[in-house]
Formats: structure tokens, sequence, C-alpha cells
């Protein structure tokens, strides 16, 4: 049995609920794996929500780190007793222990920690196939991240500064830019005090950014695009202000023959072979130092409405686990 994090319901933090739940044994192409330490992203606050509408009663989580207890037949790249950590998009990773599918559950190498798997996975795919797998980004391209102090947004920063880019970020607050730029933002807007879209412009001479990297959504949609210069890419990857209302196309070309794209993680990951090679570089990133994982909060799994609450009032920074 492991103690798992389901909802029955939709709604706000109060319906996650802890239940005993029978593990099992893994098929054919399948892996158990005991956790060590789980991740916390905004999708699983999307999915209990609503927003992102789930079949009834189900576990929540995307991502976690542990030790391979069980391997099915067929499984080649694990082996029982290895570290693991995942990002996957079955969601489910809010508990002791599980079985699931294998092909998207990495070996962790030695000198990355359980918590900083945990912490990692979806976030460091994320920026990963933002920075190497949607547009062309050349050493000196100029990018705008929201949330820049983030999960995501602080292994952006460091990302954006081992590869020559300038990342421009936002935050809410004069704490959250600095800390945006201790990780290597060039430069960073506090939303709340600032007129973003106009310092954006002073800050690129008036030429705007090459790329425009938004999980905010909603409420920077526009603000964004009229921060990119003529042919630039906006990547609009999450929805934390609400989903972005329909726009007329037209708007891209009046613009500047601006080019939108909304990317989502799992549809990079599909492919085994393909999330492994994007693994690996992460892992390099980490490894060689260029990436630190910050974690900047810890909740024990029972307290996880607490961790939801903290996520939704944008009261964290860094990365956000569950320790088991």
């Amino acid at each position: 049995m492991a103690r798992t994090v389901i909802i029955e319901e939709h709604g706000g933090p109060e319906v996650l609920k802890i239940v005993d739940r029978d593990v099992g044994e893994p098929a054919p192409g399948e892996i158990r794996i005991r956790h060590r330490a789980c991740g916390l992203n905004f999708i699983d606050c999307y999915q209990r929500s609503g927003l992102y509408p789930m079949q009834l009663p189900h576990a929540l989580g995307m991502e976690a780190a542990g030790v391979i207890e069980a391997v099915g037949d067929g499984v080649t790249h694990l082996s029982v007793g290895d570290r693991a950590a995942y990002a996957a998009a079955l969601s489910g990773a809010y508990t002791e222990a599980r079985v699931m599918p294998a092909a998207q559950v990495c070996k962790l190498p030695d000198g990355i920690s359980a918590e900083e798997g945990a912490a990692m996975m979806l976030k460091g795919l994320t920026v990963q196939y933002l920075f190497h797998r949607t547009t062309p980004l050349r050493a000196g391209d100029t990018i705008l991240f929201h949330a820049a102090a983030g999960g995501v947004g602080l292994i952006a920063c460091q990302w954006a500064r081992s590869e020559g880019l300038r990342l421009i970020g936002t935050a809410g607050s004069d704490e959250k830019c600095a800390l945006a730029l201790e990780h290597g933002a060039d430069a960073c807007i506090n939303y709340a005090t600032e007129d973003w879209p106009v310092r954006v412009r002073e800050l690129t001479d008036g030429k705007g950014v090459d790329v425009v990297m938004d999980s905010i959504g909603k409420s920077t949609f526009g603000g964004s695009l009229d921060s990119l210069k003529p042919l630039g890419m906006m990547i609009s990857f999450g929805n934390a202000s609400g989903a972005v209302e329909a726009f007329n196309l037209g708007i891209l070309a009046q613009k500047g023959c601006l080019k939108v794209t909304r990317p989502t993680l799992f549809a990079h990951i599909a492919d085994p072979a393909v999330c492994r090679e994007m693994a690996a570089m992460l892992f390099g990133k980490v490894l060689s130092g260029d990436v630190k994982i910050r974690i900047g909060q810890r909740f024990p799994l029972e307290q996880v409405a607490d961790a939801h609450r903290a996520l939704e009032a944008r009261s964290t920074t860094g990365q956000t686990v569950l320790t088991l």
C-alpha cells in the first residue's frame, strides 16, 4: 500500500485527499518506483481545479524521483535499484510508490539528489524544449521570460546565461526580481510597479525582443505581443492567469508578422529516445554547475493542500517539493 493524493471532485486545495492505494506489480513496459520526493507544478493546480478536466477519482502529480523496485518485461534502460526521475503525462506522482510506464522514466545520475531530481524534471525539460526545440536561438538573442523567479524561470535564467542569451525577466516583487538577477537574468521588471511592455522597449532600444516565453497566459498575452520585434516568436506555454482568449490572427500581421505557438512538454517527450536525449542535456547542465536547482519550499505529503495554496498565491520562489 502507498499513501496517495487524489481528488474525487474538482475544486480548491480542500478537495485534495490522502488515501491508501495498492501498488501492485509492473506489467510489460512498466516499472515500480518508490518515491523519495515529488515535484509540484502549476499544471497540478489546473487539473485539480478542473481547468484541465480529469476523469474522477484521479491521483495528481506529474514528476517525482526515487528508486526502482521492480521492472516489467521489455524494460532495458532501467534496473532494480537504479535511482530514477521522471516527468510524465500520466498523473499520479503524489504518492509513496507507483507502477507506471517506463518510457519517460530516466536514470538519475550520481551527483543529483532525489529532491533535485523531483524538482527539475518537468521544469527543466520544459526549459530544454523552449531553448532548443521550439524556435532557433543564437547567442546574443534577447528573450522576455515571464515569472522569472518561479521554478521554470530560475532554470531558464541560468540556462540563458550559459548559452550567451540575454534574458529579460518579469516578476511580482522587487525581491523576486533580485532572485532572477542573481540567477542570470540580464534585467528583471517588477510588473506590480512598472509598465512592463514599455520597460521592455526601453531595455531593447525600442526594438523589442526576439522571443517571448510566457507561462502566465491571459493577463500577459497582449503585452507580450507588444514586446516582440518584427518576425518575433511568441511561445505561450502556460495559463497561470487563465487561458488566452480568442483573438484576430490579423493582429500578428499588424504587429510585424509575428509568430505564435502553444507547445506542451508531453508532445516533446512522447518519443522515449527523445525524452532521454533531452534529459541528458538537462542533467549535463546541472552536473556542470551551469544550472543549480533551487528548492525554495518543502512540504510533507500531508500538507499538499498548503503547497497548492502557496503555488496559486504566487508566494513561492524556485521549485517546490513534497517530501516523503
